[in-house]
């Protein structure tokens, strides 16, 4: 599915944060087992869901690099990785740098006051409800710019809860790796009201 270099990193990926886990906490410990299926094969399914070209990436929150990190073995793109916690912040730049991930820069900000340029994409996992994402993404993304954002099981009442504030586009794609999941492929994102 992936060049051998790719999967040599994510392989490395792997590694790394298991060798860091036990420090800061990275993914939860029942997750270290299963870490391939669970975050990388998981992270790498929104591959296909990124617009063409190669426009600026961000993802929001990203502590371990998931999705960020997969996604930035997997694509030439710049990728600014946002994440507050600087223990987690130190172990995003480690591992772009030990993954050769020249076209990665990590933010250590809140995302409410990270200045970047205007987004082709944003991505967030596990991060905050979406009426918050939305907000984030409508600040970063460029016009037409397409947010990512892997959901759980309560997806459709976050979507009827963003409606209220929210007008989209949104796509919704079932997990590969969750039969539990949908990812939302978000564009057009404006808020709603006067």
């Amino acid at each position: 599915m992936f060049h051998v270099k790719q999967n040599d990193q994510l392989d490395q990926l792997q590694r790394l944060v298991e060798r860091w886990n036990p420090r800061i906490n990275l993914v939860s410990r029942a997750d270290v087992a299963d870490l391939r299926q669970r975050h990388i094969e998981d992270s790498a399914q929104l591959l296909p869901l990124l617009p063409a070209g190669d426009g600026p990436a961000a993802d929001l929150g990203s502590g371990a690099g998931f999705p960020g990190l997969v996604l930035a073995i997997l694509t030439t793109r710049p990728w600014h990785l946002v994440e507050v916690d600087r223990r987690k912040a130190a172990f995003l730049a480690t591992a772009a740098g030990e993954l050769g991930l020249d076209h990665v820069r990590i933010h250590v900000a809140r995302i409410e006051d990270v200045v970047l340029p205007p987004l082709a994409v944003v991505t967030a996992r596990a991060l905050a409800p979406l009426p918050e994402l939305l907000a984030h993404a409508a600040r970063l993304l460029a016009p037409e710019g397409v947010a990512l954002f892997p959901k759980g099981r309560s997806v459709q009442d976050e979507l009827t809860a963003a409606r209220a504030g929210w007008h989209m586009t949104a796509e919704e794609f079932p997990s590969r790796t969750n039969g539990a999941s949908t990812i939302l492929r978000i564009s057009g994102i404006r808020r709603a009201g006067p």
